[in-house]
C-alpha cells in the first residue's frame, strides 16, 4: 500500500514571519513549502503547487484596498505589500479550482473573503497587540464556532473559546462575501472570526492565529493536523486518479 506524504504549501512574506507556521505544519507530520513573493513572483503558478496537496495562507501585513475597490484609509496606518497579495490570489484561485484544501489564518481569512468578492474593515481598535515595557503582548477575547461548521469538528468541538487577537483589520456581515458562510464571530462586537466556502469540500478561515499555540486552546492544534490528513488524501486520490 502507498504512503503519499503531503507537501502543504505556506504562503508568507518572509521567512522569519513563516517560520510559526512551518513548525506546527511539520509538527502535523506534512512537508512544508514556504512560497515568498522576493522568490516566486515570477515562476509558474503550477510549479509553485507541484505535488502540493494543501494551502495554508498566513498571517501578515495588509492586503491593498485597491483588490476590494477602496481607496486606501490614510488614518489606517497601512502596511501593504502587493506582490504577496498577487502571489497569494493565484495560489489559492489554483487550490479552488482543484478543491484543494485550504486553511486561511487572519490576514489568510481576510484575502479569502477578498478573493471571493468581499470588502474589509480596514482598521479596527481593540483587536491587535500592544507594547508593554518592550514587549508586544496579543489582545484576547472570546469567540463562538457555530455547531454546524466545518471547523468545529476538525477542532473536536464547537462553543466559546478565548483566543488571541493581533489584527487591526477585519470582516463584519456587511463586508462579507456572499458566497462565504460566517462559522465564527467574536462575542462582544460581532466581528466575524470564522468563514468557510461551502462550494468547497474544506476551505477553512479563522481571524486568530492558532500557529501561537500558547495563546489559543490545546483543541486548536487539530487545525494543522486536519490540514495535513486532508492533503495527504488530496495527493493519494490524485494519484490513483493518474494511476
Amino acid at each position: 500500500m502507498l504512503c503519499y506524504m503531503a507537501i502543504v504549501a505556506i504562503t508568507s512574506s518572509g521567512t522569519k514571519n513563516a517560520r510559526r507556521y512551518v513548525e506546527v505544519m511539520e509538527s502535523a507530520g506534512a512537508v512544508a513549502r514556504v512560497l515568498i513573493p522576493n522568490d516566486h513572483t515570477v515562476v509558474d503558478t503550477h510549479e509553485l503547487m507541484r505535488d502540493a496537496g494543501g494551502l495554508l495562507l498566513s498571517g501578515g501585513p495588509d492586503i491593498d484596498p485597491e483588490l476590494y475597490d477602496e481607496e486606501p484609509d490614510p488614518g489606517a496606518s497601512l502596511e501593504l505589500n502587493r506582490p504577496l497579495d498577487d502571489l497569494e490570489l493565484r495560489v489559492l484561485e489554483y487550490a479552488l479550482a482543484r478543491d484543494m484544501p485550504v486553511l486561511a489564518i487572519c490576514r489568510g481569512m481576510q484575502l479569502l473573503n477578498v478573493a471571493f468578492g468581499g470588502k474589509l474593515i480596514q482598521d479596527l481598535q481593540g483587536h491587535k497587540s500592544e507594547k508593554h515595557e518592550g514587549v508586544w503582548e496579543p489582545a484576547y477575547h472570546t469567540i463562538y464556532i457555530a455547531p454546524g461548521s466545518k471547523v468545529a469538528p476538525v477542532i473536536g468541538m464547537a462553543g466559546f473559546f478565548r483566543v488571541n487577537s493581533l489584527h487591526h483589520q477585519g470582516v463584519k456581515e456587511a463586508h462579507r462575501a456572499h458566497r462565504l458562510m460566517t462559522t465564527a464571530y467574536e462575542v462582544d462586537d460581532g466581528l466575524i472570526e470564522g468563514l468557510e466556502s461551502p462550494e468547497h469540500s474544506w476551505v477553512i478561515g479563522l481571524q486568530c492565529h492558532p500557529e501561537r499555540q500558547e495563546e489559543v486552546p490545546n483543541l486548536f492544534n487539530n487545525l494543522f493536523l486536519g490540514l495535513k490528513e486532508r492533503a495527504d488524501t488530496f495527493i493519494s486520490n490524485k494519484s490513483a486518479s493518474n494511476g
